[in-house]
């Protein structure tokens, strides 16, 4: 069975020339890092930049196939014409490594969609170059993903059934730094986006869509029975007519936990078909090497290693 690792990232020199160019008031991309706020918010690897190295670094950690995505900020600042040429910039970089490793390498777009024309349009262009799925922030310019302006696109990627990787984004604000930003606050917002998209009826009104919680769905799992106490105490029972846990069997998680009883825990909420690998390479969290050691003790190691992703993906 191959090793398919479906979070995993590069990025581009020309969308960091983007955002020192038109990333201002919040936005800047100096030296090693990109800076939201005034403060370093992600700092740049070597790996991220350098294609060779990926291929070397999986060689080394035996994983067979990365599904590239970008990271944040995506491409979700200045104007239109901007956002749009972040995600043309970057999508079209991803295409070519696709070509230049095609038994390597496969992709997520990155779309515009602040504006829901053009990211429809821009979808379009990339599963046309060979994008297999999406990837989205798990907040949109602080918009959640059940805003309506983004329907059109959602509508889209229904239509597609592609697979859709919620990655976090932006920090809650506070816990002393950075460092609990990166621990607790990224993984918070992609509890707090699928949270919302799970009461809100979201996957009824989207049956083919295919998403992807970033980082083991972040507390999703460990809270899955208080998100169906507050649904059985009359919660949300307008718009959703089954208790959340039944709607967190048909999300995808990956396996990027860090702990043996954290996976375990995500595979009993999730189920071992809803599982995937991933590895967060090469963010300095990641860990190609680690996180697979964890999936092959797993019974349903195959599966998560990379059966699920070959048919989530149609690889």
């Amino acid at each position: 069975m191959p090793v398919i690792d479906v979070h995993t990232h590069m990025v581009s020199p020309a969308w960091l020339s983007l955002i020192h160019e038109h990333g201002a008031p919040r936005l800047d991309h100096r030296g090693e890092d990109v800076w939201l706020d005034g403060r370093p918010f992600m700092t740049l690897t070597r790996g991220m930049l350098d294609y060779e190295l990926r291929i070397k670094d999986m060689d080394a950690a035996r994983v067979d196939l990365a599904i590239l995505s970008l990271t944040c900020p995506n491409v979700y600042f200045g104007d239109e014409t901007v956002s749009v040429l972040a995600a043309r910039t970057v999508n079209d970089e991803f295409a070519a490594a696709q070509a230049a490793w095609p038994g390597r390498i496969r992709w997520m777009a990155s779309l515009p969609w602040e504006h829901p024309a053009p990211a429809v349009a821009e979808l379009e262009r990339a599963v046309a170059a060979g994008a297999v799925g999406v990837m989205v922030l798990a907040q949109v310019a602080g918009r959640p993903l059940s805003d309506p302006a983004f329907a059109p696109v959602w509508r889209a990627i229904d239509e597609r059934a592609l697979p859709v990787l919620v990655h976090p984004g932006t920090p809650a604000p506070g816990g002393g730094g950075f460092g609990l930003a990166a621990t607790v606050g990224f993984p918070s917002d992609t509890t707090m986006a699928v949270a919302d998209l799970i009461y809100s009826g979201f996957f009824t009104a989207h049956p083919n869509l295919k998403l992807i919680a970033a980082h083991g769905g972040g507390a999703l799992p460990y809270l899955a029975g208080r998100l169906d106490a507050w649904w059985q105490a009359g919660h949300a029972r307008d718009v959703l007519d089954e208790p959340p846990s039944e709607v967190m069997r048909r999300i995808h998680f990956d396996a990027i936990t860090y702990r043996d009883d954290s996976l375990e825990l995500c595979l009993g909420v999730a189920g071992s078909s809803n599982v995937l690998f991933g590895s967060d390479y090469p963010h300095p969290t990641g860990d190609m090497a680690g996180i697979l050691a964890r999936v092959d003790g797993l019974t349903s190691a195959g599966a998560v290693r990379g059966g699920n992703a070959e048919r989530l993906f149609r690889l």
